[in-house]
């Protein structure tokens, strides 16, 4: 048996980070927002349909909760005027 220890070869040493850069995931409170890692990047999905893909963590939760926050104030009419008919 060698004495000499041969350090295996990682090809992506972040995995073995205790402290990872990107978490697992974002989930709301009601469930009907998420981010979830997508290849390099993240998916925000709404009710079961993806939104939109962003880069990093941080900018995906950004979105969601700006989201949120617009959904949760009072819907503007499209209208501000009366129009009368003749």
């Amino acid at each position: 048996m060698p004495e000499k220890f041969l350090k295996p070869h990682c090809p992506f040493p972040s995995i073995l980070n205790d402290k990872p850069g990107n978490p697992l995931g974002f989930v709301t409170n009601d469930g009907m927002w998420a981010a979830i890692p997508c290849g390099k990047g993240f998916m925000v999905i709404h009710n079961g349909d993806h939104v939109k893909l962003f880069n990093n963590y941080k900018k995906a939760v950004d979105f969601i909760l700006n989201q949120t926050k617009v959904r949760k104030r009072k819907p503007r009419s499209s209208n501000g005027r009366k129009t009368t008919q003749t």
